[in-house]
């Protein structure tokens, strides 16, 4: 019987309890300095409840940062720096949630602001440390285990050092090569990168048979069936891997999947878990609802004015090129008179932008509310109503015209990988002050490559930070 590898948060259960543990071990400690060495579990005085409440809080909250943010993906890959921005992240996540807790109870009063400080600095003290001391545990662990299971590799003789050399030379595995098989050549009693070669094609599944060999390894490269010797070994109790594809031909984002009778490896710039996806669908859809109110007002507002210097519609509406090529009606308050676009050309000469993309300083077609309400970005919160829609996301790339989407060259077209945002990486990166358009294509797909909730949080803050000080507007 084959025990499959773990999956999503439960494979790091032993991390979210040690988490917590910390957590809890920070309150007290906190609880004990404030209110002079009582336990926070046994003292009876008024604010005791209060504090016991919050700890049932915090044990709550890291689990669901856990399960929404997987806190711990590729945890035993991190070095110590970046598994103490990790700890820092987390502690910081749950503090936050904290607050919104206390404020949202309205009992902020009961708490003590110095034993929160204290519980903050002291949690990422603890979980940073646990965390990396329970690693040396595990990587220890998972070099001495005499229990893992015996692989042999099969391969032909083109990719055999290869082979062996990704196998053998991956320190934290469930497995260790013990043989290797090379089917096309006879290298029987040879060494291969430390792996001794045991077997040929002839021979193979008397060893098999003979020999103590949990798993066999199959390049699925080789010229005979793979699928014809797994199902041998398969009648003879083994475990059978057999590789699909060599990923280092394709980027780091891959995943298995079953299309009818096909199984397929999937490659993309960016694989997004279910719950990330919910998760950023979620935030557009609750911060769509917040935009269109705060675009309300704003209506109120600058309706009146924009009706008085330029005649004509309050709302600019024009077609965009969304995700993938999808065609959508995009909304903005018009800041420009009437016919502006088919004015551009004539300004060409004027662009500052280098590239596939038109901006221009001080541009004559907008008038003077205009130029107030573009500065600090209110003539976007219309798109408020696109993210709702699911045409647009708070977060992503801006979506370009169809005029310049026709001149758009391959590699530009990868921007375009997911559903175009009100804000991004380039935009609180400079924003307009960016003069050259290869540059938003690198920033916008080394947004998507490294695209994470966290990723998008901390570019919606940098934007409300822009917004407010206009930098770069134009």
């Amino acid at each position: 019987m084959y025990r499959g590898q773990k999956r999503s948060w439960v494979k790091h259960l032993d991390f979210t309890l040690f988490d917590i543990v910390c957590l809890l071990a920070a309150l007290i400690i906190a609880y004990a300095i404030r209110f002079r060495g009582a336990f926070l579990f046994t003292d009876d005085q008024f604010f005791g409840d209060a504090y016991r409440n919050m700890a049932a809080v915090i044990v709550l909250l890291d689990i669901v940062i856990v399960f929404f943010a997987e806190s711990y993906n590729g945890i035993l890959r991190r070095n110590k720096y970046q598994e103490f921005r990790a700890a820092v992240t987390h502690c910081v996540a749950v503090f936050a949630g904290m607050l919104i807790y206390m404020y949202s109870i309205r009992r902020s009063i009961y708490y003590s602001r110095s034993l929160l400080y204290m519980y903050l600095g002291f949690s990422i003290v603890f979980v940073y440390a646990a965390r990396v001391l329970w690693k040396r545990v595990i990587r220890k662990r998972k070099l001495d285990d005499v229990n893992k299971a015996q692989m042999l590799v099969v391969c032909e003789n083109d990719n055999v050092e290869r082979c062996l050399y990704n196998l053998s030379h991956n320190r934290y595995t469930d497995f260790k090569i013990t043989g290797a098989c090379v089917v096309d050549r006879d290298r029987s009693g040879e060494t291969i990168d430390g792996v001794n070669v045991v077997c040929n094609a002839d021979n193979f599944l008397n060893y098999v048979r003979e020999n103590v060999v949990d798993e066999v390894f199959i390049d699925g490269n080789t010229r005979s069936s793979s699928e014809a010797l797994a199902n041998e070994l398969i009648e003879l109790g083994v475990t059978v891997h057999v590789s699909l594809v060599y990923s280092n031909m394709l980027v780091a984002n891959t995943l298995l999947e079953r299309y009818a009778n096909y199984i397929v490896f999937t490659s993309t710039m960016k694989v997004a878990t279910t719950r990330q996806a919910f998760i950023k669908r979620f935030g557009d859809i609750l911060g769509g609802i917040v935009g269109l109110i705060i675009c309300g007002i704003a209506f109120l507002i600058f309706a009146p004015q924009i009706k008085h210097q330029s005649p004509g519609p309050i709302f600019y509406k024009s077609t965009r090129i969304g995700k993938n090529g999808r065609r959508f009606t995009f909304y903005k308050f018009r800041t420009m008179r009437v016919g502006a676009d088919k004015e551009q050309a004539a300004l060409a000469a004027q662009n500052e932008m280098k590239g596939n993309m038109f901006k221009m300083e001080n541009d004559p077609r907008v008038f003077p509310i205009g130029h107030f309400m573009r500065k600090y970005s209110i003539d976007e919160l219309p798109q408020f109503w696109n993210v709702l829609k699911g045409d647009m996301s708070l977060v992503g790339t801006r979506p370009p015209t169809e005029a310049e989407f026709e001149n758009y060259e391959y590699h530009h077209k990868a921007r375009l990988a997911i559903k175009p945002g009100l804000t991004g990486m380039w935009q609180t990166s400079g924003r307009n002050d960016v003069s050259d358009f290869e540059e938003v294509v690198a920033m916008d797909t080394e947004y998507i490559a490294n695209w994470s909730v966290w990723l998008d949080i901390k570019i919606i803050f940098k934007t409300i930070g822009v917004v407010f000080s206009g930098k770069g507007s134009k």
